[in-house]
């Protein structure tokens, strides 16, 4: 039978929703969340729509798109940055945030350096002034929306992000912390290696097995500690209340032959 050996090592609760808790920053993610999907919304649909217009892939001077220029590069860059957020804010709110966060200054400096190329050959994206002041309109929502809450001096306390150590709290140090726990994990190494070696006592065995029904390394150590105690106990009372035995009389204690009842013997 194979064994597995764990060390002791960090372990994260799993907490798929813990971002969803009422009163855990509802708001902070709430406004994260949707501001991702609706510039994402937007971006999809002018994307979408660019393609639909049949443009050239790399024209300097697109087609009107929702009263701003595009052509296919433009429409494609559109459509993956839409797809991009959508799967953020789908993952979580801060993986949301994060996003906003690095896509709102590019789209600031995609506006300021496009601002220099507009009607020169370098202009592969097909801006316009229109689409320069876009950028700066959705750039810096994005950038604003991603650190509401999470960045500056004063920030809401409902915010999860107001405490430096909320994202380590959730962290479980399963390494040994006293004297006995570091003696109960070398014992249960040394018996872990014996049983896959096949030279483990019936104590050992034991032992792995029961500890085989824990799935981590704190609960196993668990098991190992209240078996030593278990076994301690069992020692001590077996060394107060030790075995006296039963005294049997003997087969023939108390037992008369004819010759030996009292009264005169027949002549």
């Amino acid at each position: 039978m194979a064994q597995r050996l764990h060390l002791p090592h960090l372990r994260r609760h799993a907490s798929a929703h813990s971002e969803e808790r009422p009163g855990l920053g509802a708001r902070v993610y709430a406004v994260q969340r949707t501001g991702a999907v609706v510039v994402a919304l937007f971006l999809l649909v002018f994307g979408l729509l660019g393609f639909a217009s049949s443009q050239a892939f790399f024209s300097t001077r697109g087609e009107s798109i929702l009263g701003m220029s595009s052509n296919g590069l433009l429409s494609t860059l559109s459509v993956v940055v839409a797809v991009v957020l959508l799967v953020a804010a789908a993952r979580s709110p801060r993986t949301a945030s994060t996003v906003m966060l690095i896509l709102g200054p590019l789209f600031l400096l995609s506006a300021l350096v496009n601002s220099f190329v507009l009607g020169t050959r370098l202009n592969v994206l097909a801006f316009e002034m229109r689409n320069v002041i876009f950028s700066v309109a959705v750039g810096l929502p994005m950038l604003l929306l991603g650190a509401y809450g999470r960045i500056g001096s004063h920030l809401p306390q409902d915010s999860p992000y107001a405490d430096p150590h909320t994202a380590e709290a959730d962290l479980v140090d399963e390494r040994p912390s006293t004297p006995e726990e570091v003696a109960a994990e070398a014992a249960m190494r040394e018996a872990e290696i014996a049983v896959v070696q096949h030279t483990a006592t019936p104590d050992q065995y034991g032992r792995v097995q029961a500890m085989a029904q824990a799935h981590h390394r704190r609960d196993r150590r668990r098991v190992w500690m209240e078996l030593d105690a278990a076994g301690q106990e069992r020692a001590r009372h077996d060394a107060t209340s030790p075995d006296r035995g039963v005294h049997l009389p003997h087969p023939r204690a108390g037992r008369l032959l004819p010759w030996h009842r009292a009264g005169p013997r027949p002549r």
